[in-house]
């Protein structure tokens, strides 16, 4: 049972960070080359075709670590699973409110669509930092194992 757990905790994790790190390093950047309007409508369609599989990775990461942690008694599996799992609440809290006037069918002149753009990009950093550190950690976890 233990195998498993740690098997789907650091499978989440790997998938969270490595789409999440995509994002930051490809998808952000290429969009915002193509100036505010367009980037916001591929904001859009990409937004809500990788939420999603995104909040499930940071999820099933949380889950998993936290029952590893319960079956083996090493912490440091629910250490990771917490990090990356702290997208989540992070996303609703903190990045939702600009994804929502992103996503919103309200005009924005491209001045406002711009800043709102770059604003979510330096938050979707600190998701794609969690992603990484927690996977960090749960690979520290399994070598220590």
């Amino acid at each position: 049972m233990a195998i498993a757990f740690e098997t789907l905790a650091i499978a989440g994790a790997a998938l969270f960070a490595a789409w999440a790190l995509y994002v930051s390093l490809v998808e952000q950047p290429a969009r915002m080359e193509t100036g505010p309007s367009a980037a916001r409508i591929a904001f859009r369609s990409s937004y809500r075709r990788a939420a999603p599989w995104q909040a499930s990775f940071a999820i099933l990461t949380f889950v998993s670590g936290l029952g590893a942690a319960l079956v083996t008694s090493a912490w440091a599996w629910a250490l990771g699973g917490v990090v990356v799992g702290a997208a989540v609440p992070f996303t609703l809290l903190v990045v939702m409110p600009t994804t929502r006037r992103l996503l919103a069918s309200a005009p924005l002149d491209d001045r406002d669509a711009g800043a709102l753009l770059r604003r979510w990009g330096r938050l979707h950093w600190i998701r794609s930092g969690l992603g990484a550190g927690g996977l960090v950690v749960l690979l520290l976890a399994a070598h220590l194992r």
